[in-house]
Order: structure tokens, then sequence, then C-alpha cells
């Protein structure tokens, strides 16, 4: 068999869905670690192991506003028989200087302050006078307002055993603990917890700069007047916003004119900041469809792009390869809007968070029992329909109809309803498998 026969026939092959995702993902490898300022790291993956260099809390300290006592002296304390403590000091978060707390003494405790020497408990304000000689107090009066109130007298009318609201030192996590482990997700609770252990920065895996164009002379932005035959650029604005909801660091280049020339200069200048190029249109077989006659030149040159047909509805033509010295992976997607966020969610979502790492890349599938019936599917396509999930009914609702140009449809939309190749229609109640998109 010669070369031209072999090219041609692999040409005319049929894609499936999985086919086609497994070569996408078999040629994506993780982005290098990087270290990262701590807030520039949420949403990475860590690829290091965190231990704990210092106790957290790092001493005893209070969790009340308060007065820390000896326990021995609040013993008894009753609203009726109040316990009179002399009141020697106040001790505020913050505070380096800590005054001893001896018999029958008290010093006034904010939250979050070291517990002074001598102190076994802390006396929640509201089991006190607050030092106004009156009844319970709700809180503490202001220092500024009332100074007086850090020294003089305090009656304590409840007793606090020891240890009573006081935070151990190392009651959250001690000293050489395991804090994070590699493979970890970093969302805000891991920021914080870095930031609570002192850690300003962490190796990861960075969030992949991922560089979005739509193609077409017909297109015009957003906020402009559409003239003769001009429709608004959605796709690069849909495919952008995706990106970033996948994790990435999106550049949205904006609408190409059908000029080959253009394309390649455009293509070229955005390989510098990109881990990953995806275009939408210019992928199918007409005479205008310069993204397929741009690359197809290029991948002669520097590149691997094929264009193929997969056996999907919608987004059967798709382009796929890696261009550049740097072999940076582009995704070329059909035009049509629900097309191109379609191909985007099977196929460009699993390739970004695989080059970030992350332990899962697929968005999750669930059962659920289709409300209306699905009168036809093409036979030996996969279909994916718009669908509206309720996940408290475990039921689906298709949601418009199945044209690739239905984009308001898709703003409606929260999954995406699976139809097997072998089926060709789907009856009301029926269990259906659903890409869930939220």
């Amino acid at each position: 068999m010669n070369h031209a026969t072999d090219q041609t026939r692999h040409q005319d092959r049929v894609w499936s869905v999985a086919e086609h995702l497994e070569d996408v993902l078999s040629k994506i490898a993780p982005l290098d670690p990087i270290e990262l300022q701590i807030l520039e790291a949420q949403g990475c993956v860590l690829v290091e192991d965190i231990t704990v260099p210092v106790a957290l809390p790092p001493f005893d300290n209070s969790s009340m506003d308060g007065y820390a006592v000896r326990a021995a002296d609040v013993e008894g304390a009753t609203e009726e028989a109040p316990v009179a403590l002399t009141v020697i000091g106040d001790v505020a978060a913050g505070s380096g200087e800590l005054p001893e707390v001896g018999p029958g003494q008290a010093a006034r405790i904010m939250t979050g302050a070291p517990l002074p020497p001598g102190a076994e408990a802390v006396v929640p304000v509201e089991w006190t006078d607050g030092g106004t000689g009156e009844g319970p107090a709700a809180a503490m009066r202001a220092h500024s307002a009332a100074p007086q109130d850090a020294a003089g007298q305090v009656r304590v009318h409840r007793p606090a055993a020891a240890g009573a609201h006081i935070r151990a030192r190392g009651s959250d996590v001690t000293e050489g603990e395991p804090a994070l482990r590699a493979g970890t997700v970093l969302g805000p609770s891991q920021i914080g917890l870095l930031a609570a252990i002192g850690r300003g920065t962490v190796k990861v895996r960075p969030r992949p700069r991922v560089v979005v164009m739509s193609t077409g002379s017909e297109l015009v932005q957003p906020g402009e007047a559409l003239g003769p035959g001009q429709i608004h650029d959605s796709n690069s604005f849909q495919l952008t916003a995706a990106a970033r909801a996948a994790g990435a660091i999106p550049y949205r280049v904006g609408a190409v004119a059908d000029d080959a020339e253009t394309l390649r200069s455009t293509l070229e200048d955005q390989l510098i900041r990109a881990d990953i190029l995806v275009t939408s249109g210019g992928v199918s077989v007409g005479a205008y469809d310069v993204v397929k006659e741009t690359l197809t030149a290029l991948s002669a040159e520097d590149g691997t792009v094929e264009f193929r047909r997969l056996a999907m509805q919608p987004g059967k033509p798709q382009g796929f390869g890696l261009i550049g010295p740097d072999r940076i992976p582009l995704l070329a997607l059909p035009g049509n809007p629900v097309s191109s966020y379609v191909s985007f969610e099977l196929f460009v979502r699993p390739a970004i968070r695989a080059l970030m790492g992350l332990p899962e890349v697929h968005r999750p599938t669930t059962p659920a029992r289709c409300t209306d019936a699905i009168a036809s599917s093409p036979k030996g396509k996969r279909q994916f329909l718009r669908g509206s999930y309720d996940a408290d009914a475990g039921t689906v609702t298709p949601v418009g109809g199945a044209g690739s140009h239905l984009i308001k449809a898709m703003a409606h939309a929260n999954a995406l309803i699976i139809v097997p190749e072998d089926t060709t229609e789907v009856a009301a109640g029926a269990e259906v498998d659903v890409v869930l998109l939220g």
C-alpha cells in the first residue's frame, strides 16, 4: 500500500468520541512545577508534601473574651454568692509581656490572646459583672470608654474548671505533623492553612495559559453594530469563560478573518504565551475553512495537526495536533456555538486539567430519568443534548432542540444528555446518562 492511499484511508476514518479524547490526552503531559505565592497557587495541584514547622496554635490562648483565672479561685462561684477577684491588667491578642496571675487575681483577656502564667482557665465575660459591680455583663466595655475595667475588681458568677475556654498549644496540629500531601488541589481552606503555618510560597503545577480565538469574516465584536451577513462573536467569549472555569489562565484573541495568512501570523504570534491553543470555526469542508487550510500547511512544516470526523452530534469535525517548536497542543473546534461548547467540555477541558496534573480530568456523569421522550437520534453517532438536571428528583429534561446553533438552549442547560451510538430514540421516563456541567 502506498503512502498516499494510506493517508487517504486515515482521513476517511470516523473516530469515536472515546478514541479522539484518548488521543488528545495521550499527547498531554502535566506542566512542570513552579514556585508560586500562595494566593497565586489557588486551584493548582501541590507537588510537595507540606509539614507543620510550628504547632498550631503556637501557644495556649483564650477562646473567649473574659478573665484568665486560677480554677481553685472560682470553684464555688454562684450568681447568689459571686467570687470577687482583683483585676491585674489586660491581655490582648498579640500581647508580648504577660502579667502573672496569682491567688485571688484575674487578668482580663481577649479572644486569641495568650494565656498568662498562673492562669488555668478562662471565665467568659458573660459569667461575670464585667467589673461594673452590677449583674451579669453582656460584653466588655471598650477600653477607651472605661479604662478602669482593666483594674479594680471583677465578680465571677460561675466556676470554670482547669482548661475551660482555652485552646491548647498544638490542639490543631503539632510540630512536624503532615499538613498537606502532594496531589492536593489548593482551595481557600488549604491556602488558609498554608498561611497559618507560615508558608508564603509553594511548589505547584501552574494553571495552563489557554489562547482562544474565533475565525470568520462574518464575526463582529459584541457592542458593535451588525452589517449585512454579520453576527456577533460569541464563541471566543464562551470558550474563554469555559477555560477560566476549568482552572486555566485564558487569553482571548477574538475573531480572525477568513484569511490564511492573517490566521497563520496570529497563531505564530500566540505560541509564545500558550500552553494550549483553541480555535473555533473553519474546520469543516467549505471553501473558506481557513483553519483547516492554514493548519494543514503548518503541519507540513512544523506540526502534526489532523482533521477528523467524529461519530458524534454536535461536533462532528474536529482538529487536533501539536504545533510550533515547543509542540503546543492545538484543538480546532467547529464554529457552531453549541458544537464548539460541547467539544470544549468533552475534549479541551480534560486537556486543560491534564496539563494541571489534576487527579480527575472529566466532568462527573450520573444516571437520570429523562422526563421527555427523545424522538430520534442518529444511528452510529453519540448525541449530546442539552438538558436541565434536577438532582433532588433524579431527572433530566431536554432543553431546546438538537440544532448546533441553539445557543439560548445551551445557556439554560446544566447538563448534557448522552444518547449512545446504538440508540435511535429514548422513551419518556427511560434512564440516561448525563454529564453534569455545574
